[in-house]
């Protein structure tokens, strides 16, 4: 694959996929998740291949995590960090060997399917509840190996550290434990060989970055209106959701 293989997309491919690294960092930056769930499935309807995408995803959140973290690590709740991590890293582990043993098409439906259930939650406006040790630990599983396969497993650990955490830290802690998990993934594409596309995924950067600076001023706004922005979120994703699999079936 070229060094620079976004280059070799269609022009009109080109400007959507920027849009869309954009719209990455808004939302990762706004709600302190959310970055890949709701980006890879727009990627997939530009280009069907998740190996393509999620080297760049990785390494976009490695590095604007980084940038938030650099002078907030005070911020943040090490000590639900510690208790969630022999949970969430077996897991983790798991969910990225899957991946790269998974044919392409299963992994496309089931980055859709796993789009669909969160748009419907935040349509009907129901929340992933822990309400317990045993739950909160499923779910810190769950959310660990769906994070391995399509780095898509955020809202389920966000649902048990929103119940462990204060709400001023909950960002910060989970930016951290995003960085782990990414380098973790980005160090296992790389022993098997698996092209980062490090070319691409430094010209997406200011593009990116551009996302990433308006969701780091939006994002008090975001959280007094995370109801109603997740519902009309919650909407589009579903249509998108419900597209892609479709066309992947």
């Amino acid at each position: 694959m070229p060094e620079f293989a976004l280059l070799t997309l269609p022009p009109g491919q080109l400007f959507l996929s920027c849009l869309i690294f954009i719209w990455s960092g808004f939302v990762r930056a706004g709600l302190g998740f959310g970055g890949a769930v709701l980006t890879l499935p727009l990627l997939l309807a530009v280009n069907d291949q998740p190996l393509f995408w999620l080297p760049m995803l990785a390494v976009h959140l490695l590095v604007f995590s980084a940038l938030t973290l650099r002078s907030r690590l005070d911020n943040v709740d090490w000590s639900t960090l510690r208790r969630s991590l022999p949970y969430i890293l077996p897991a983790k582990l798991c969910g990225v060997f899957g991946l790269l043993s998974m044919p392409t098409r299963w992994l496309v439906i089931v980055v859709y399917a796993i789009t669909g259930f969160y748009a419907l939650l935040w349509i009907s406006g129901a929340r992933i509840k822990s309400k317990g040790p045993w739950l909160d630990r499923a779910m810190l599983v769950g959310g660990g190996y769906f994070s391995g396969t399509s780095l898509s497993g955020a809202p389920l650990i966000a649902a048990v550290y929103l119940n462990h955490t204060s709400r001023g830290s909950l960002r910060d802690t989970l930016f951290l434990l995003w960085f782990l998990l990414v380098s973790i993934k980005l160090a296992t594409f790389a022993w098997f060989g698996i092209d980062l596309n490090i070319g691409s995924t430094l010209l997406l950067i200011p593009v990116t970055a551009i996302g990433h600076v308006a969701g780091m001023k939006a994002h008090e706004f975001m959280l007094e209106h995370d109801r109603y922005f997740k519902r009309i979120l919650g909407l589009g994703m579903f249509v998108i959701a419900a597209i892609g699999i479709t066309g992947a079936w």
